[in-house]
């Protein structure tokens, strides 16, 4: 492997690090979840709700890129048009985040902590019941050309496991903030929390909207 190929390479794993943190970062309800549990049971109880939350990610991430690797002429002849549709979609989603109140997503805490494996299933499925995470998987993968056919399949694989890792790093990431100044976290810092988040993501997509008119690609 040549030095441009390895740079290549290290551009496509930064992309895939970079959707699986922008994926898992959004308050929705197992974000809360995460939170609470940290806040409540410990930091180890609200890292292993993350990584169940993860778990059911990269499923949705597998599931809807071996789905778009079907439509691979229409992607690469689509390309430029497709990548200003992913960037609205982050658009409209980064705008919801920014206008949401996660604090709704509270739940009554429970005064039994459970076991790990509990709290990793429970966030599983809390994930898993919401199939509108592809459509935020297909904003990212036409945003990012991540799926393309003259990509090798190891390259895919590294890809998909760049962005466990980055589902990985942002719930190791909060858990360890949250558990930091738990004496002064708050539901405010919730919100917050959620709105820097939402302004994060309509940044992104408005600079990657504005690169691929320009005809560059900035990622």
């Amino acid at each position: 492997m040549n030095w441009l190929e390895q740079v290549s390479l290290l551009e496509f794993l930064v992309k895939g690090f970079v959707i699986g943190v922008v994926v898992s970062a959004p308050l929705g309800p197992v974000g809360v979840l995460c939170i609470q549990r940290t806040l409540n049971k410990g930091r180890a109880y609200g890292f292993v709700t993350g990584l169940g939350a993860a778990l059911s990610d990269i499923i949705y991430a597998l599931f809807t890129g071996y789905g778009m690797s079907f439509v691979f002429d229409f992607i690469q002849a689509n390309i430029f048009y497709l990548q200003l549709i992913g960037s609205v979609m982050l658009l409209i989603f980064g705008i919801y985040t920014f206008r949401s109140n996660p604090v709704h997503s509270i739940r009554p805490v429970s005064s039994n902590k459970g076991t790990l494996v509990h709290n990793f299933v429970t966030a599983f499925f809390v994930t898993l019941s919401n199939p509108l995470i592809i459509f935020l998987f297909i904003g990212f993968f036409a945003r990012f050309a991540f799926v393309l056919p003259e990509i090798p399949i190891y390259e895919q694989t590294l890809g998909y496991l760049a962005i466990v890792a980055g589902a990985v790093a942002w719930w190791f990431s909060i858990t360890f903030f949250v558990n930091k100044i738990r004496n002064r976290f708050n539901l405010r810092g919730i919100w917050i929390l959620n709105r820097i988040i939402g302004v994060v993501v309509v940044v992104m997509s408005i600079i990657g909207f504005s690169y691929t008119l320009l005809g560059n690609s900035l990622y």
